[in-house]
């Protein structure tokens, strides 16, 4: 963008933004959706080759469309950047610049991380499987059995409760995942600030244990944040964890709207990063330095054995077959994804070949193939000796790492003959993450917003019904600046509808039977990416 130009030198200390309050949008059968805007909009053209060095957009080497125009009507507030960080950008010229009605520290930016939370304890074990299993996301029942889901959940947890705290026993008795979290939330923070020189509060809510979402959403409303990133922690999006996320959101927005008045507080949710460079370059980093432990004489062990030197497998968390049939991008995300990062490691004809499987599949249902448990006696059949093994949909260490793969698969390849076990580390706090966090948190404040009822809808998750009057008409406004369209809606609905009245693959009758193959079951229902 060119750079605006200023007709004072009182205005070089000082930028104006101007954030677009768009007006209030109540969403059919569910939540509150606030149209498609930047929270931290520029008025007027720049240029991310400014001169001012702490230029935001020069530091993030991105551009930003300018055209977000929105079919409905909006009021502008101006912001001085000062209370921000000085001179996020370059405002240089002052008919460009709307004269602020607001005060300059009015504005409290915020950062929401969610994750699915764990417990950190034994005692805990059987409250979070009830409220895991409790939530329609994860076990869908048919309309005539769903007042029945609260008991339903309570029989599995308690069933279930001995194996799980056996499980995490044999991972020192707690879920990390919490720490983890808060960990990731606190260096981001630091980060935004030392590169950007911009304070963001940063919150963290589970899905199913403490912190609730609810809790990070009192904390942040008592804070008066009014400007508002939501950033799900998984880098693909599906309807299972993010999806199941962001309807809690819904709901809340929803039931509480004069709360969260979007004339007073505004959001963006980021729903899916797996493609983004940084993330991708930091799997990238990770996967290689594990190659590169391989010695001489591992590497001419495999080629008695197999042509290829090294092997990676990327084992995915599954989900069941009919989500993706019902409109989930998860797969996918999950495909792209590992693509994106095979093409920073070495080829085939270079000696490494990339497999990838989905894990943690429970009962007899059909789930994404193939499974981790038949990939890794298959890879044993072929004589491979050499095996990298990446967990590519989780961010931090926990159950389905430390436990299911490191312990289970790990001594079921051992059984299959794979002698050379390998595994990637979750990137935990990578400096290299951490950083691309920050850099995409950051962008998300000056580009086109995506409310979560949009984000919702335009991955197929099911709207909340809210009992009373807080009905309304489905936002037109735009997903990530791109037009809403009637047929992306209607096609979303006739998914939905058609999965309601599958069950999802989500029975809970299997979530109650036994694995069928003697395994821990350490996952609970393996469905969800667990603690």
């Amino acid at each position: 963008m060119s750079p605006a130009s200023t007709s004072s030198a009182s205005m070089s200390a000082i930028a104006t933004m101007t954030i677009s309050v768009i007006s209030f949008v109540m969403m059919k059968n569910a939540c509150v959706g606030v149209d498609a805007f930047s929270l931290l909009p520029t008025t007027g053209n720049r240029n991310r080759n400014g001169n001012h060095g702490n230029d935001i957009l020069r530091r993030m080497d991105v551009s930003t469309d300018t055209n977000v125009e929105r079919r409905m009507a909006s009021t502008t507030i101006d912001i001085d950047i000062d209370m921000i960080g000085s001179s996020i950008i370059d405002s240089k010229n002052e008919q460009d610049s709307n004269i602020s009605h607001k005060a300059a520290d009015d504005l409290k930016v915020g950062v929401m991380f969610l994750n699915l939370g764990g417990p950190e304890k034994s005692e805990d074990v059987e409250g979070f499987l009830y409220n895991l299993f409790k939530d329609p996301d994860i076990i869908r029942l048919p309309p005539l059995l769903a007042p029945l889901q609260k008991t339903i959940a309570l029989l599995i947890s308690k069933r279930r409760a001995p194996k799980s705290i056996a499980a995490y026993d044999s991972i020192g008795g707690g879920s990390p995942i919490l720490k983890y979290s808060n960990q990731q939330a606190q260096l981001i923070q630091q980060k935004i600030m030392h590169k950007y020189n911009l304070d963001v509060n940063t919150y963290v809510g589970m899905r199913y244990w403490y912190p609730f979402t609810e809790e990070a959403l009192e904390e942040i409303q008592n804070d008066g944040i009014n400007a508002l990133v939501i950033v799900p922690l998984y880098p693909q999006f599906s309807i299972s964890t993010s999806g199941s996320s962001l309807r809690v959101l819904q709901e809340e927005f929803a039931k509480n709207s004069l709360k969260w008045n979007p004339q007073k507080f505004s959001h963006t949710v980021i729903p899916s990063w797996y493609n983004r460079p940084g993330y991708v370059k930091a799997m990238a980093n990770i996967i290689q330095s594990e190659l590169d432990s391989f010695s001489p004489s591992e590497v001419d062990e495999q080629l008695l054995s197999n042509p290829i030197s090294k092997h990676i497998l990327f084992s995915a968390h599954g989900v069941p077959k009919s989500y993706i049939e019902a409109g989930d991008p998860y797969q996918s995300q999950i495909k792209e994804c590992v693509r994106e990062i095979a093409k920073l490691l070495p080829s085939e004809e270079q000696g490494v070949k990339v497999h990838l499987s989905y894990q943690s599949r429970v009962g007899p249902i059909e789930w994404l193939r193939p499974y981790t448990d038949d990939v890794l006696p298959q890879l044993g059949e072929e004589g491979v000796k050499n095996l990298v093994v990446v967990p590519i949909s989780f961010v931090s260490e926990h159950i389905e790492t430390l436990e299911e793969i490191d312990i289970e698969y790990r001594e079921l390849a051992e059984e299959s003959g794979i002698t050379n076990w390998r595994r990637a580390q979750a990137l935990n706090t990578d400096e290299t993450f951490i950083g691309d966090m920050a850099d995409m948190i950051v962008e998300a404040l000056v580009q086109p917003s995506l409310s979560v009822t949009e984000a919702c809808v335009a991955n197929n998750v099911g709207l909340v019904d809210v009992e009373g009057d807080f009905k309304g008409d489905i936002s037109s406004a735009g997903v990530g600046g791109v037009g809403f369209s009637d047929e992306l809606q209607s096609q979303s609905q006739m998914r939905m509808k058609e999965a309601n009245g599958k069950f999802y693959g989500r029975l809970a009758g299997i979530a109650i039977m036994e694995d069928g193959k003697g395994r821990s079951d350490s996952f609970e229902l393996g469905m969800a990416r667990h603690g």
